[in-house]
């Protein structure tokens, strides 16, 4: 996780020097040379690029994320933090509503395969998949918002305003996770160790969870942790269709403005929070698979 998080890190430094002049997101148009020169100083913009890269890395060590120009000079790192907790709530929302609909539903189907309930799974997970998130939104903010007025259409108060945009943004993985579940179980229910449970006169319910459905769950874990990239990069626009205040809609708002140093404190979260979920997802074997130990 560290050379990954340091090659993200790099990244964001180049392309940030390659954006531009940092130095005119700070002074109006008509600014004399003089105060270019003594902002590019204060800055530390006047020194040799790997030296600016040495003072940008120990920043961020520190937790120095810089200061928002946008919100007139704010440590950049508490206006992030401060939205976070909303990201992180849809985000484990949608991860949940994805959850619930995958599993049965692709189950379901695999224990039915080529009769209806197989067929209709497919249909809803390709609709899933082909539908975008912002199409998605729209339609249920109009149909369930407007229309039906059962759920709050914007901001974040409470769990109803949650509803809408956890739908939202966890109905397309949904999708992918139903077809993962329905292969995968496929695959394992016609293997010896199944039909040995059978014969044996276990219960369905046991032969089917136990035998079948844990040991499908290996690959439906690993796309699992795969997609909280998704999750974090749907968020952005769920979150603008919404109204959620969480760093996805602040990403927007900081891009509009050329904020970049919450741009590069998003992107540096969402990173940490990507590999904080695999790594999850690496331990999680252990508990889903007995063949798997960590020493």
């Amino acid at each position: 996780m560290v050379p990954i998080l340091l090659g993200v890190v790099t990244i964001i430094f180049v392309l940030l020097r390659l954006s531009g002049d940092p130095v005119r997101l700070y002074l109006p148009e008509d600014a004399t040379h003089q105060q270019i020169a003594q902002v590019r100083s204060s800055l530390g913009l006047d020194r040799p690029i790997y030296v600016q890269y040495g003072i940008y890395i120990a920043r961020l060590v520190k937790g120095d994320l810089g200061e928002s120009i946008r919100y007139r000079n704010q440590d950049v790192a508490a206006i992030v933090m401060e939205r976070l907790p909303a990201t992180l709530e849809l985000a484990g929302a949608s991860l949940l509503v994805a959850i619930l609909i995958s599993l049965p539903l692709g189950t379901l189907a695999a224990l039915n395969r080529n009769r209806l309930p197989d067929l209709l799974s497919s249909a809803v997970a390709m609709l899933g998949r082909a539908m975008p998130n912002f199409w998605v939104g729209i339609m249920l903010i109009l149909f369930f918002g407007i229309r039906l007025e059962w759920f709050p259409v914007s901001g974040r108060n409470g769990i109803g305003s949650l509803v809408l945009p956890a739908l939202t943004l966890g109905a397309s993985m949904a999708a992918l996770l139903m077809r993962l579940v329905r292969s995968g179980m496929l695959e394992v229910m016609s293997q010896d160790y199944v039909r040995t449970a059978k014969a044996k006169g276990l219960p369905w319910r046991t032969v089917v969870v136990k035998h079948g459905l844990r040991n499908a769950l290996i690959s439906y874990v690993t796309v699992l942790g795969l997609e909280v990239a998704g999750l974090m990069a749907g968020a952005v626009i769920t979150e603008q269709v919404f109204a959620w205040p969480g760093i996805g809609r602040l990403a927007i708002q900081a891009i509009s403005s050329l904020d970049m140093s919450i741009v590069q404190a998003v992107v540096i979260l969402a990173s940490v929070v990507v590999m904080v979920a695999n790594l999850v997802v690496d331990l999680m074997y252990a508990l889903i698979d007995p063949r798997v130990r960590y020493a």
